[in-house]
């Protein structure tokens, strides 16, 4: 065994089906009584029906949470809890709403901190994480995204219910469990790697490789929807723990300065970094190919997305053509840790391939 080190999170997590009328009691147990509810606009009636669970506990609802978390939303949102005298928030959704409640979390005093309890509705699994990327204009008035890593953004509580997974739609299905796919991934093969969280990421990867497939035949399938949400949890728990690499550069750089979708950015990119990066890391993409039963890794991540219906081009999503050599630019700028030399010629023809869906080699 080679040395390692392994720092926990703190987090407490309940996982079942049903478990979101649980809210109430779990706000008291932070010792609060002052609940915002968070969604995002397209949210709203299962925001509401969690403000019910929790009766007098909730003082509001914000339903403007917005991708890739705009700093003016974050303010906007901040301005409306100090009005109610919020003390919590209820984070009901996927990255974007999980994202805003950090950003009240990291953005409020240290002394009037605002708890969070996160409600997952995808597999985004940036619930378990003490990450947050938040965007705000450069000094051209250009959007740009930057990500940070504090515990102060950490949720306190993660309820997991998986009835509320029974609806999402197929294909955000698939881009939601592939992103949080990419987080395990590249735990694989992070600076920080260590065996305890490795492990941890094969499992994530094993589970929402299965369920994938098992939700396309039947959408409310509970052995799938049960193996996807578990597994976004524990992909999501391997890039609280570990760094960034490619993949997460790539898609940081293309939702932030070109308005990207996230998880489809992430489903869409992802074959393409652990193809660039394998010559670099066989040891990792060989575990991850194992955990999906496949012989190249690349290739299944490819296939997994594209055989159950989720886009595998950029330019499928609106990308621009025009704009690869700007993305391959700012990609090769203030580059995170990775296995494989960050050149930016090569970044180019990884963003050219996935720009037109081509299948790794």
């Amino acid at each position: 065994m080679q040395p390692f080190v392994y720092n926990a999170l703190p987090a407490r997590v309940i996982f079942g089906w049903g478990t979101s009328s649980q809210v109430a009691q779990e706000v008291k147990k932070l010792g609060c009584s002052r609940a915002l509810v968070l969604t995002t606009p397209q949210q709203v009636d299962a925001g509401e029906k969690v403000k019910a669970d929790l009766g007098d506990l909730a003082v509001g609802i914000y339903s403007n949470a917005t991708m890739h978390t705009p700093m003016h939303v974050t303010q906007e949102a901040l301005s409306k809890a100090k009005e109610l005298n919020v003390d919590c928030c209820v984070s009901v959704g996927g990255g974007s709403t999980i994202g805003l409640g950090k950003a009240l979390a990291l953005h409020s005093p240290d002394d009037a901190k605002i708890k969070n309890i996160v409600i997952p509705t995808t597999y985004a699994g940036s619930e378990a994480t003490p990450i947050i990327g938040q965007t705000e204009n450069d000094k051209e008035g250009k959007p740009l995204k930057t990500t940070q890593k504090t515990l102060k953004v950490l949720p306190e509580v993660i309820i997991y219910d998986i009835d509320l997974t029974l609806t999402l739609p197929a294909q955000m299905t698939v881009t939601s469990g592939l992103n949080a796919v990419a987080h395990a991934v590249e735990a694989l093969w992070a600076v920080e790697a260590n065996p305890i969280i490795s492990n941890l990421a094969v499992q994530g990867i094993e589970a929402i490789g299965r369920s994938l497939p098992l939700i396309k035949a039947d959408p409310k399938s509970r052995d799938g929807r049960s193996d996807a949400l578990f597994g976004a949890w524990a992909c999501g728990t391997c890039l609280g723990a570990v760094g960034m690499s490619l993949h997460h550069k790539l898609c940081h750089t293309l939702g932030g300065s070109f308005n990207m979708p996230h998880a489809e950015t992430h489903t869409v990119i992802l074959p393409h970094a652990v193809s660039y990066n394998a010559p670099y890391a066989q040891e990792a993409v060989s575990r991850v190919a194992k955990a999906l039963g496949v012989d190249n890794a690349a290739q299944g991540l490819f296939d997994l997305a594209k055989n159950n219906g989720a886009p595998y081009s950029l330019k499928e999503l609106g990308f621009k053509e025009e704009d690869l050599e700007k993305a391959a630019d700012i990609a090769a700028k203030a580059p995170y840790p990775n296995p494989a030399p960050l050149e930016k010629e090569k970044l180019l023809k990884l963003l050219t391939n996935a720009f037109h869906g081509n299948r790794p080699e």
